[in-house]
């Protein structure tokens, strides 16, 4: 465990958009498991999607796990580092990446946390709220393989 570093999960999607909601769910999932384990270093936080703002929300974090649905051809989920970028996000339809955050973090406040993405594998994106099946499996992979990244201070 990293008892000494501080955590943020930051999931975003629309939840009434059904698999773009993966991230959102996650937060969901972890939540209890985090206050059971008296998790206190680890913060949640989610939202429908990454503004400009959210520089300031993680300037203070030591670790940063940005997690959203994805449209790429992946596995089930995939977990990447995040390098700071003027740029926009290539796999998500949101309008600040976590690469665009990053980069403002360290160009407004000189800080770097140590930043990464998880991507859900999802598959349907009708407006109506739950996850298709498949993306519902993914989801439970990421969650198993986040629960261990945290508790074994594998970042």
């Amino acid at each position: 465990m990293l008892p000494d570093k501080s955590i943020l999960i930051y999931a975003y999607g629309n939840p009434g958009r059904q698999d773009d909601g993966l991230g959102n769910r996650l937060v969901e999932l972890l939540e209890p498991w985090i206050s059971e384990n008296g998790l206190n270093n680890v913060e949640l936080d989610s939202n429908f999607q990454l503004n400009i703002e959210d520089a300031d929300n993680i300037r203070e974090k030591d670790i940063v796990v940005f997690v959203d649905a994805s449209i790429l051809d992946i596995e089930d989920f995939q977990f990447d580092v995040v390098e700071p970028s003027e740029g926009r996000s290539e796999f998500s339809m949101h309008s600040a990446s976590p690469a665009y955050v990053l980069a403002l973090c360290n160009k407004l406040y000189n800080k770097f946390p140590e930043t990464y993405i998880l991507q859900i594998k999802g598959y349907e994106w009708e407006f109506q709220e739950g996850l298709s099946e498949r993306a519902a499996k993914n989801l439970e992979s990421a969650v198993s393989f986040l629960k261990d990244r945290i508790v074994q201070g594998k970042f």
